[in-house]
């Protein structure tokens, strides 16, 4: 498949955890369709953080939602450790997926059941896959989530509008690490936190991944949140992935126009860079989109949406931008 593909050598030693090959979800109203993702392409490998990055609308939690079984693909495959995890697939398959694919949903509050204590809805996936032998084992691993998120096992009693967002969240992530899966999709986790809080939530998540070697899907509309927390990003737009590459490299090296207009929404601290700032408005009409047009390797795990004969475009750009980085 197209899409992030590095290197043989690179791919070889990396472990490719989830696969999405050639995806799209199409939703429809009567007879009306509505084709939300267009030809998604992309590998997520095994400990890293992949992030999801484009406007509200563009199709980001749609397919997070597909990975995940709760939205249909209307083509292509989604893989997991190797394993066609889309379409039709076997009850026990189904079990499998939702023990080692938990997600961490946007609004902390309305992922809560209000009627639930905070012991009951942590616990769901334990009594769902009997995953404690008795009484003591569940209360113990209860208390053992809630304290590795900040929060203390005399909270198990009390119900969700008792807590703050953040607390709520935490609550979120330690529901999805008491099950202790393999890969965690985390959708605008800290888009609802206070700013103060939203450091705390992200440099939790990461202590996790390095003491429990998980791996993430994280998805932001904010590029400059995933900047220091991603590996490598994928930029959607209008359900087409229009760029992928290291983190990094990105921020240098940003390619598909779409991507320099998102990166110029970003405000910047100091007053006088910000107000000499040009507006840079993305106008898809000016893009070139072809029946042959696909993401296309730039430069070793840079790929930007193309039609092959724009190749020389992009190639010319990136050279001018590493010019510059020299002159300067």
């Amino acid at each position: 498949m197209s899409g992030n593909k590095n290197t043989a050598a690179e791919n070889r030693e990396k472990e490719v955890l989830v696969s999405v090959e050639h995806v799209d979800v199409t939703f429809t109203n009567g007879r009306k369709k509505f084709r939300a993702v267009t030809d998604a392409n992309f590998d997520i490998y095994k400990g890293e953080t992949f992030a999801l990055v484009g406007e509200s609308g563009s199709g980001k939690t749609t397919i997070a939602r597909a990975i995940i079984r709760l939205n249909d693909t209307s083509a292509g495959d989604i893989k997991f450790m190797g394993k066609k995890i889309n379409g039709k697939i076997s009850k026990e398959d189904k079990q499998w997926v939702v023990r080692n694919i938990q997600m961490i949903f946007q609004d902390p509050a309305a992922s809560l059941n209000e009627r639930a204590t905070i012991d009951y809805c942590i616990s769901e996936g334990l009594y769902n896959f009997n995953l404690f032998k008795d009484e003591a084992e569940r209360q113990q691993k209860v208390d053992w989530a809630l304290q590795q998120v900040g929060l203390l096992p005399e909270h198990k009693s009390r119900y969700p509008h008792e807590f703050s967002g953040g607390q709520r969240q935490r609550v979120g992530i330690a529901r999805a690490l008491i099950m202790e899966p393999k890969f965690i999709i985390a959708d605008e986790p800290i888009s609802a936190l206070d700013v103060s809080i939203r450091a705390q939530v992200l440099n939790l998540m990461n202590k996790f991944k390095l003491e429990r070697d998980l791996t993430y899907m994280f998805i932001a509309h904010d590029l400059s949140v995933v900047r220091y927390f991603a590996d490598r990003i994928a930029v959607i737009h209008h359900g087409r992935i229009v760029e992928i590459a290291p983190s990094i490299e990105l921020f240098r090296y940003p390619l598909h126009p779409y991507t320099n207009s998102l990166l110029q929404a970003v405000p910047m601290p100091d007053p006088q860079i910000e107000k000499a700032k040009k507006l840079v408005v993305y106008d898809s009409s000016q893009e070139l989109i072809t029946e042959n047009s696909k993401l296309t390797e730039v430069r070793p795990g840079h790929f930007v949406y193309m039609d092959p004969s724009e190749m020389e475009k992009y190639q010319n750009k990136l050279a001018a931008m590493q010019a510059t980085e020299i002159a300067e």
